[in-house]
């Protein structure tokens, strides 16, 4: 892999990684393993897809959404990402006909700080070149 950098988590692969790595691939998993030391971003639309996987019984943490969040941001490394007007400009500006505003502005972050983005995410790789899984 060479010099590890910062990375941006999809929603899925925060949930993975801090409830059950093993559905990470071997990259993604490598990637995350490094995150105390390279650090990652985290763009808070994806606790509001958390919640609301949580809301319809899609999802369930185990724990309360407040306690996960806790929890998250006590992790070495991990930033949890506001979502701004540049970010809404940027999601907005991509010239790409997906429709989920949580993807969209997860690809957006990834993009606004030129980073990669790790994702399962058959749309977001097809878009985002610096996707990896």
């Amino acid at each position: 892999m060479g010099r590890e950098l910062m990375i941006v988590l999809d929603t899925h692969v925060l949930v993975w990684w801090t409830l059950d790595p093993v559905r990470l691939s071997a990259t993604a998993r490598h990637l995350c393993d490094q995150i105390p030391t390279t650090g990652a971003k985290v763009s808070t639309i994806s606790l509001w897809e958390i919640g609301i996987k949580i809301q319809r019984g899609h999802l369930d943490l185990g724990l309360s959404l407040e306690a996960y969040v806790q929890r998250l941001r006590a992790l070495k490394g991990l930033e949890l990402v506001a979502v701004d007007v540049e970010h809404w400009l940027t999601n907005l500006n991509l010239s790409w006909a997906h429709r989920d505003p949580a993807d969209r502005t997860i690809v957006a972050t990834a993009q606004r700080h030129d980073l990669p983005l790790i994702s399962k995410d058959d749309a977001i790789q097809a878009f985002y070149s610096k996707t990896v899984w």
